[in-house]
């Protein structure tokens, strides 16, 4: 009974030194940044197997919750930058940015502020890529991957993306006056996915095509790019065994993983042997041949360096445009207002119902103001992250505008927060409201951060716009776009029925959850 009793208070004991130590701990981390106010939780952000935001526990930063959330976080704490400090697996320090001119000198200081390889390992399904790499590994894949998006690429993705829509018009929708979409990603998806099909990689793909899976496949190849793109969290978090023998949707992707493999595979051997190398400017081919190029130097990678790339292209492609679409759609439903502008200023342009040029693009100013304010309250990504890899200090303001600097030490995380940014006041006026004409005039560039910028800045930027606008410009032409009247929403209110339509999910990038809409004849 003694010895029982010993080995209960030895373990009580072991117990509260441990917990004294990880106090002392999370005491510590908190002091090395001044105790800047923030979030104060159990785990950090990167704590994938918690990613839900609830006080205390995790601030959940890879949560939709935090889009939702906006400003309101830093505007608590006080100032433009906040800290987050976690006391488990070890205490840990994360400072959160919604100040423009700390954020430009963190991005354009690539080395002061490497990216941490951890959150971006779930790029990694099919190998190196320019995405999730850094160092001298970046340069090599930039070497690689720059010369392929031209403007000679820019130049096909506008012209195919007008034929796809115009394939869209003529043979899916033809006379009919009234075009139903149970939810707009039904439209946006496959738009996209047939532009990165053949301006990405010489896939020319019709709308009444791809809807059996060819031979030797079990799944098209857009449903397994889609599927693999929405599910890529479970590689991080299943081993591949379970995956394949685990629950319906766990089966499904393993199946879509190794088709999508496949048909990137087919899509390498059967560019390599063919007879004929006549010029193309998708990206795939631009691909392939900077990788010939480099055979001299030693630098050229194997097809499983090739796949990593082509797998970003796909997703890259696709995703970003596909859901910012969708968000602009829903917007501009929304606000009838705001879209009888936007098809004014197409009208004007096209008034003779011509189909628009690529030369024509810079002249299409609403549009892209459209795009860009809906990329302002609905970013790609809502966390850029970064490390730094040296002691320094950030100087931020609060809204009196005092001034107060905070050391950052070796090894702290830093993360851009970009749904701050974008609706930090001091910056943007009327934050909250969706007010594209803001975009036609002088606006603050350093708080508008879609693409992250400097030398890590999404390279695809030039693709998602030209496909972007040319999508908006002729849909808008030709229709209007209204929300779908559903009998059990028939007594919301405007508020409510914005929440609902512009619900969010995060997956690679954030997407809406459910919006159904209607497109009518003009």
């Amino acid at each position: 009974m003694f010895e029982d009793n010993r080995s209960v208070v030895l373990g009580a004991l072991l117990v509260a030194i441990f917990l004294l130590r990880k106090f002392l701990d999370f005491r510590r981390a908190a002091a090395s940044v001044n105790n800047l106010p923030g979030f104060r939780t159990l785990f950090s952000d990167r704590f994938v197997w918690f990613p839900f935001r609830v006080d205390g526990i995790s601030p959940g930063l890879q949560s939709e919750v935090n889009l939702y959330r906006k400003y309101k976080d830093f505007e608590e704490a006080g100032w433009d930058i906040m800290a987050g400090v976690s006391a488990f697996p070890s205490s840990e320090v994360t400072l959160y940015l919604a100040d423009p001119a700390v954020i430009k000198d963190v991005i354009g200081a690539r080395a002061r502020f490497p990216k941490p390889m951890g959150p971006y390992r779930i790029l990694l399904a099919f190998g190196p890529n320019l995405v999730a790499s850094e160092g001298e590994e970046w340069k090599r894949q930039r070497k690689l991957v720059a010369p392929a998006f031209s403007e000679k690429n820019n130049r096909l993705v506008w012209d195919e993306t007008v034929r796809i829509l115009y394939d869209l018009f003529d043979n899916v929708w033809g006379e009919k006056d009234t075009i139903v979409i149970d939810n707009i990603t039904d439209l946006t998806v496959p738009i996209t996915l047939l532009v990165i099909g053949v301006a990405g990689f010489g896939r020319r793909i019709t709308w009444n095509e791809d809807a059996v899976a060819p031979t030797g496949h079990q799944m098209t190849f857009k449903d397994a790019l889609n599927v693999v793109s929405r599910n890529l969290f479970l590689q991080i978090l299943f081993p591949r065994w379970l995956l394949r023998w685990g629950t319906p949707t766990m089966r499904r992707f393993h199946t879509a993983y190794h088709e999508l493999g496949q048909y990137m595979q087919e899509m390498i051997d059967a560019r390599r042997s063919a007879e004929v190398k006549e010029e193309r400017h998708d990206l795939f081919s631009s691909l392939l041949d900077a990788n010939e190029g480099l055979a001299e130097s030693g630098e050229k990678l194997t097809d499983r360096g090739l796949m990593g790339n082509v797998f970003i292209f796909m997703v890259a492609g696709y995703e970003t445009s596909a859901h910012t679409l969708a968000y602009a759609f829903i917007l501009l439903a929304l606000y009838p207002d705001e879209q009888e502008k936007l098809y004014q200023a197409i009208k004007a342009n096209l008034s003779d119902g011509r189909t628009p040029t690529y030369e024509e693009f810079s002249s299409f100013s609403y549009s892209m103001a459209v795009f860009n304010e809906t990329l302002r309250l609905f970013p790609p990504v809502i966390t850029i992250p970064k490390q730094s890899a040296e002691d320094t200090s950030f100087t931020t303001t609060n809204h009196a505008g005092e001034k107060r600097t905070i050391p950052v030490p070796k090894g702290t995380y830093v993360t851009v927060h970009t749904p701050g940014l974008h609706n930090n006041p001091k910056y943007w006026d009327d934050p909250d409201a969706f007010k594209p004409a803001r975009f036609l005039g002088n606006y603050p560039r350093d708080a508008f951060l879609p693409f992250s910028g400097g030398p890590r800045g999404c390279i695809g930027r030039g693709f998602s716009e030209t496909e972007s606008i040319a999508v908006l410009t002729l849909v808008i032409a030709r229709y209007r776009v209204e929300v779908k009247d559903e009998p059990q929403f028939a007594g919301e209110t405007f508020e409510q029925r914005k929440a609902r339509l512009l619900k969010s999910k995060l997956s690679v990038t954030l997407f809406p959850e459910r919006a159904p809409l209607v497109f009518k004849r003009r």
